[in-house]
């Protein structure tokens, strides 16, 4: 769970696929009320959020929307994790999980990202968990609300959901579809290129900041326009990331 703060000591909790949801549908200027100190988990996705957006529509404005274009490579590692940003003319993302569990195991994957891939490739994808580890969460205070009905629970090689896997590689895309809410905290859409290797959100927190840490770094810039080809492919990139 990722939390959005400000300096007058107020939290929210859990703001991540609402902020991913926002990105995807290229939203960047709206009110949004709470009355509890933390986003409703809905069904585990940005999903719900993404079908609330579409059913109230949206409204353009007479502004230049303002991007923050990555200028360098940035990288931050960690032990068995790491996440960098590089310079692109979009944004980009690639993401690889690697878990001893059976069914998930190694998983990797490259999108570019605009509106409609967001939503026929992300949106749907599920947070992830392991039957294993629910008592010990709990015991922690943790995962309270946590359910079949807004968690994709892992038993072995098998889930425990009635409905299973919405995607065969769910697992990957949901990592990716944090990914995407964490950086547009970043106050503005990116324009570059995320790579991911067994990180989450702490990683991708660091990575703002070292951004941010650099001037040369990173500039605002006009948003691009959406990629004339948008949606899955085989990205390479020329740094392997590896532990620090």
């Amino acid at each position: 769970m990722h939390r959005a703060g400000r300096q007058y000591g107020t939290l929210v909790g859990t703001v991540e696929h609402l902020m991913a949801a926002l990105a995807g549908a290229g939203i960047d200027n709206l009110y949004i009320e709470l009355d509890g100190p933390e986003v409703p988990i809905m069904d585990g996705s940005a999903a719900p959020f993404l079908f609330l957006i579409e059913c109230a529509g949206t409204v353009e404005q007479n502004a230049i929307r303002r991007a923050i274009k990555v200028l360098k490579p940035v990288r931050v590692t960690a032990p068995g994790a790491a996440v960098a940003l590089y310079p692109d003319c979009r944004f980009a993302l690639r993401f690889e999980i690697d878990f001893e569990n059976a069914l998930i195991r190694r998983q990797e994957l490259a999108l570019s990202l605009d509106p409609a891939t967001f939503k026929t490739e992300l949106s749907r994808a599920r947070t992830f968990g392991f039957a294993d580890d629910v008592e010990r969460l709990r015991a922690a205070g943790l995962a309270r609300g946590g359910s079949l009905d807004n968690v994709l629970v892992v038993d072995g090689d098998h889930v425990l959901n009635r409905d299973g896997l919405r995607y065969q590689d769910e697992f990957v895309r949901h990592k990716i579809l944090d990914a995407v809410g964490d950086l547009y905290l970043a106050g503005a859409p990116i324009i570059g290129r995320f790579h991911g290797v067994c990180s989450g959100h702490a990683h991708n927190r660091s990575l703002l900041e070292a951004l941010f840490a650099d001037e040369q770094a990173w500039a605002y810039a006009p948003a691009a326009a959406a990629p004339s080809r948008p949606g899955v492919f085989a990205a390479q990139s020329e740094v392997v990331l590896a532990d620090a």
